[in-house]
């Protein structure tokens, strides 16, 4: 019985020794700082945004800011046989002595202009101006006041119905068929056809509330005018008397929509309109926008018309 068990306390004493100097196999821990759900987040792909996924305001609806352009596109197609009409309503009628002095502050054609004028004329550059209006302004003062057959003016619009109601108008101007008027569709937050630094003037007028991307289509103006150039906006405000703001307000959203249902058989474009001028910022907000595009502001930086109904901005590109 003891022979037994001192062999069998040797062989386990053999088999101890071997386990001792037999190479152990070593397994890799997990890394206790990550995780399998971390390690997948790592791969994953991150999020982006898209204009599907943003939003943004059309008048008082929040949409999805790539249904924005086409549905303002339709605004303006269903409105661009009267347009006239349409400004004639949300300004009280006087939108055309807007227009006129809002040429008139620019002189377009004058050699006051350093580096705009010369043999060449200026380049103006009018966007969303499909109807001709500031257009056909530009070269009348141009020719009539400043004596400058060189001076030109491309017509952009990103809506065509727009342009052809422009070109329609131009047959009964000078202008038609010569090279110192031209339209082209341009969406003016992107506007890749367009060179940078050479416009001289960049006007927009009744058209940068509409964009789904103001501060894009600034700095789109801001690369395309030349050093020295000017960045010129006039559009609908905020009217500054209280007393005849509220006044302007019951007019816009009560009479405005049923006069465009009665004149245009269109309320709801004409709700719209009236909509999008209570959601375009104030002359002050919109004034840093324009600096923050890399602007330099003269003076105040904007002029308030009939109280502020409307609004001129203005920016100048920097020397340098």
């Amino acid at each position: 019985m003891a022979s037994s068990t001192s062999t069998a306390s040797k062989a386990a004493w053999r088999l101890l020794s071997r386990r001792a100097t037999t190479p152990r196999r070593v397994v890799a821990l997990p890394d206790p700082h990550r995780c399998f759900s971390c390690s997948v987040r790592a791969h994953r792909p991150e999020k982006t945004e898209t204009a599907s996924s943003r939003m943004t305001h059309f008048g008082f609806e929040n949409i999805p800011e790539g249904e924005k352009e086409s549905r303002v596109g339709a605004v303006f197609s269903s409105v661009a046989s009267s347009y006239d009409t349409m400004n004639d309503l949300m300004s009280l009628g006087i939108h055309r002595l807007w227009k006129d002095h809002f040429v008139r502050s620019l002189n377009p054609g004058s050699c006051s202009k350093t580096g705009a004028a010369g043999q060449n004329g200026w380049n103006i550059l009018d966007i969303a101006g499909g109807s001709g209006d500031i257009a056909f302004r530009m070269l009348d003062h141009a020719t009539n006041i400043n004596h400058d057959r060189a001076t030109r003016v491309t017509v952009a619009d990103i809506n065509a119905d727009m342009l052809a109601e422009g070109r329609k108008r131009s047959i009964d101007t000078p202008y038609y068929n010569t090279d110192r008027l031209s339209f082209m569709v341009a969406n003016a937050e992107h506007m890749p056809d367009v060179a940078d630094n050479s416009v001289d003037l960049y006007t927009v007028s009744f058209g940068i509330r509409n964009f789904t991307d103001k501060q894009a289509a600034l700095n789109e103006a801001f690369r395309v005018l030349k050093p020295g150039g000017v960045f010129a906006c006039m559009e609908f405000s905020k009217v500054q008397n209280p007393v005849f703001n509220e006044v302007y307000k019951r007019w816009s959203f009560s009479a405005i929509p049923l006069i465009g249902q009665l004149v245009a058989g269109d309320r709801a474009s004409y709700q719209y309109l009236v909509e999008s001028i209570e959601k375009f910022p104030s002359q002050e907000e919109f004034r840093e926008m324009i600096r923050q595009a890399g602007f330099v502001i003269p003076g105040q930086g904007y002029e308030n018309l009939s109280c502020g109904i409307a609004a001129i901005h203005k920016g100048v590109k920097p020397l340098h």
